[in-house]
């Protein structure tokens, strides 16, 4: 049963759309996501979900004065990979101004040291994909000693604003061989505004590789759907994968959030429960420019599993804070 009240002071941190956490082995909680603006990497930690909002945090990364760069700087999601930290994050050109086509290509930075707040972060440049289109939304996961990268790019032959690829890693900022393609908008309710399939993330359980993602418009539309492969198969085997028909996460009118999704995966602070991160906004009207509006505002709330080992998210609980 999904619980109606919440141990988290929602929403966790204001104006922090797509939200990324990662709770790392020191027993922080990692927090990054889209900032105001968006000139800025801003990594904040916490030993807790609730003091992530008050907590200690630092700029690690600013945009470029000019280039591919210097604008528009999306979506960052911080991992520990072999070893290292590392921000994947899309960032568009100073040639294409956000009200041009958008150019997003996606990039990442490294850090050896033991804190991310502190350390210092080295450019890796961009990872490149064997198209050159607008790219966005990446996600990297480990399984069966492989590292695999995720992202929504736009591909010139599909209808539509991005689909969803995936990738094996040859190191943290470098694909290697194939790139398949996952799953492109073809439900009504991917479709509502854009058609978009974006925002992936990656949760392995009960013998499962699940991949949530986030569809349609960035408006009360938006929603997450849900793709699942066996644990044992092969990743890049598209016959390995399914795909829901129906949104698994979407607008709760009754709770005052819309357009939930762009989430991300953790744990409680006792380990023993999966916690949903994500974001949503507080109403459906808004004036001016969506980009220009920071109301969408981090939120976690605990989710369950049924009896098939398939998550059960609910629907977006109301504010308690």
């Amino acid at each position: 049963m999904i619980e109606t009240t919440s141990k988290y002071n929602n929403p966790i941190v204001l104006q922090r759309a797509d939200p990324w956490v990662y709770k790392h082995t020191d027993g922080y909680y990692y927090f990054t996501g889209s900032v105001p603006g968006y000139q800025e990497i801003e990594v904040r930690r916490a030993k807790s979900l609730n003091d992530l909002e008050n907590s200690e945090k630092a700029t690690v990364w600013k945009a470029h004065a000019e280039g591919p760069q210097s604008q528009l700087i999306w979506a960052p999601e911080i991992h520990f990979v072999q070893g290292k930290w590392y921000i994947y994050f899309a960032a568009a050109p100073s040639s294409h101004p956000k009200n041009h086509i958008f150019q997003h290509r996606m990039f990442a930075i490294e850090c050896g040291d033991e804190n991310p707040l502190t350390g210092k972060w080295e450019e890796k440049g961009q990872v490149k994909t064997q198209q050159e289109s607008f790219c966005l939304d990446a996600t990297v996961f480990e399984h069966n000693d492989k590292l695999y990268y995720v992202w929504a790019q736009k591909e010139p032959a599909i209808p539509g604003n991005s689909n969803l690829y995936i990738s094996e890693m040859e190191n943290p900022w470098t694909l290697k061989g194939k790139q398949l393609l996952l799953t492109i908008p073809e439900y009504g309710w991917e479709k509502i505004g854009f058609l978009v399939n974006e925002g992936p993330a990656v949760i392995i359980r009960n013998n499962k590789v699940f991949i949530t993602y986030s569809a349609s418009a960035t408006d009360g539309n938006y929603c997450m759907g849900l793709l699942w492969a066996d644990a044992d198969a092969d990743l890049l085997d598209g016959y390995s994968w399914t795909k829901s028909k129906e949104p698994v996460f979407k607008s709760a009118p009754e709770n005052g959030q819309f357009g939930p999704g762009h989430n991300s995966f953790t744990v409680s602070e006792d380990g023993k429960e999966d916690v949903l991160i994500y974001h949503a906004r507080p109403y459906t009207e808004m004036d001016g420019d969506p980009l220009d509006n920071p109301d969408r505002h981090a939120r976690a709330q605990v989710f369950t599993w049924d009896e098939s080992g398939f998550p059960v998210f609910g629907k977006p609980i109301a504010n308690n804070r």
